[in-house]
């Protein structure tokens, strides 16, 4: 998976609009697919127009502090990249920073926050809240 100070680079190198969202669509193109187990209801993002599921998984670094890892999946193309994106910025990130971490900031830096439908942009706005909620219910336990 790419890293997000590679995918805003990317964005700074494409300057038409058309070949950004192209981009995006590759980017959720190398999302691995969620098991079919794992597209149920506990994963399944509400507020999205598209299907959206987000799979967390705990793990603990060296220093035993939690550690989010994210998968994700959608059924429409746009919305995968824009999972993937996500996953970039969150995923393998301690739980606080994962809960700090209003990732509003890096779509308006890639431009995305202007050019997304206000359905994408809702539906966005529900990945991050749902990320970034499960990130207080692991330092709720800590």
């Amino acid at each position: 998976m790419a890293r997000i100070d590679d995918i805003i680079a990317d964005f700074e190198l494409i300057d038409d609009w058309e070949e950004r969202y192209r981009y995006v669509i590759e980017l959720g193109r190398e999302l691995e697919p969620l098991a079919d187990s794992a597209r149920n209801e506990t994963n399944k993002v509400r507020g999205c127009a598209s299907q959206v599921w987000l799979e967390t998984h705990v793990k603990a670094d060296d220093n035993g502090l939690p550690v989010l890892v994210f998968r994700g999946d959608s059924d429409a193309h746009i919305v995968r990249g824009l999972v993937y994106i996500l996953l970039s910025l969150y995923s393998g990130r301690s739980a606080q920073d994962v809960a700090a971490l209003d990732a509003q900031e890096v779509f308006g830096q890639l431009g995305l926050t202007a050019h997304l439908t206000p359905q994408r942009s809702n539906g966005v706005s529900s990945m991050i809240e749902r990320m970034r909620a499960d990130a207080r219910k692991v330092l709720a336990t800590v």
